[in-house]
């Protein structure tokens, strides 16, 4: 069996076209003729949101599902074509791609071309197809979400008995707005935002707190209401990725308005910070007090 070269382009689903932030949603994988040998065009596509939801818990799952579906039926008209052709060798893998889905600068996006020579050009496909795309099967099988991270802490101020009643609550700037998922006031707003950063890749890990540095430095200018910001961050379960887990909590750090920064070891001196605050605005509101 002669070796052939081949080329291939993932589909990627970039979430936030600023940060970057992507996962891998499809793959075509093209080997031009060659002598007797047609040329052959193979491709796969992901679109179950189960996969990744955990990863961007804002995805419009319908309008996703519907844009994956699509592709999927332009690629098996296009793959036809171009096996039809015996003598088809012009062109890559990204070339046939952007005939399934041309480039018009949406969330769905092709990648620059990766290329090799294989002898056996199905198994070579399922080779680069299971590295770029079950891997995330695999790593979002078991993945923490935001909701998770949370759970410790609403725990313990139910077991400490801390009567708190947390409400979404959307912070106003002048040029942007941002919505705490757990929110009170007492005088100012406690907004409290628990983070996973239990993601597939550092570059991920790190997006996601520059999203939310980008965030806090948009509503800081002109901010509707005083507010002081507090993140809560779980760490990712590969531990190869804890170098860009650490770079993502001095991100955090590092935004507008000075927010604190828990790990999900701190939840004790985070809940005990709460329900200090908790006490000290109940005792402001006592009959014959002022109020806060």
């Amino acid at each position: 069996m002669s070796r052939r070269p081949y080329s291939y382009s993932v589909l990627r689903y970039v979430h936030d076209i600023v940060t970057g932030e992507f996962v891998n949603v499809g793959i075509v994988f093209f080997a031009p003729g060659q002598g007797v040998d047609a040329p052959i065009v193979r491709s796969e596509f992901k679109e179950r949101i189960k996969r990744i939801r955990p990863l961007f818990y804002d995805l419009d799952r319908a309008a996703f599902a519907s844009a994956i579906s699509a592709v999927r039926r332009a690629s098996k008209v296009v793959a036809k074509q171009v096996e039809a052709d015996l003598l088809f060798s012009s062109g890559d893998a990204r070339a046939i791609a952007l005939r399934m889905l041309p480039h018009d600068g949406s969330s769905l996006q092709w990648s620059e071309i990766g290329t090799g020579i294989a002898k056996d050009i199905d198994k070579e496909f399922n080779r680069i197809a299971d590295r770029m795309l079950s891997i995330y099967d695999r790593r979002t099988e078991n993945r923490k979400t935001d909701e998770d991270v949370w759970r410790p802490v609403r725990q313990a101020l139910v077991d400490r008995k801390v009567p708190i009643e947390f409400e979404s609550k959307v912070i106003r700037g002048s040029v942007d707005t941002i919505e705490f998922t757990h929110s009170w006031k007492n005088g100012r707003i406690h907004a409290y935002e628990p983070l996973s950063f239990d993601l597939v890749d550092a570059e991920n890990i790190k997006n996601k707190a520059r999203r939310w540095m980008g965030h806090l430095s948009s509503v800081n200018i002109g901010a509707s209401d005083e507010f002081k910001a507090y993140f809560i961050a779980g760490r990712p379960s590969d531990e190869r990725l804890m170098t860009a887990y650490h770079a993502a909590l001095e991100i955090l750090r590092a935004a507008p308005s000075a927010p604190e920064v828990y790990e999900e070891g701190d939840v004790e001196k985070l809940v005990n910070s709460i329900e200090d605050e908790f006490k000290a605005h109940q005792d402001a509101v006592k009959p014959g007090r002022a109020s806060l």
